[in-house]
């Protein structure tokens, strides 16, 4: 099972927000997850992130990949170098 740490998008049209959600790479981007994580908001100036870095580390030690984006924003976070 290759395990992601994505965001899940919510909100309305043209207003996006994210949740930060460890899911199976085989399921849809706003379908089946196995737990939440934290929150982006990009709509603030700068954007707003809250993620919970004890959950995160421990997923990636578990093999979790994270994509381009959500490792941009952890390194935003301090939560990996």
């Amino acid at each position: 099972m290759a395990v992601k740490i994505r965001l899940r998008r919510m909100g309305a049209k043209k207003a996006p927000f994210y949740r930060v959600v460890v899911a199976d790479s085989r399921y849809p981007r706003n379908g089946r997850f196995i737990e939440e994580i934290g929150t982006y908001d990009p709509n603030t100036d700068p954007g707003t992130i809250k993620i919970d870095g004890e959950k995160a580390a421990k997923w990636i030690g578990n093999g979790a990949q994270p994509t381009d984006t959500v490792k941009s924003l952890l390194k935003k976070s301090g939560i990996i170098k």
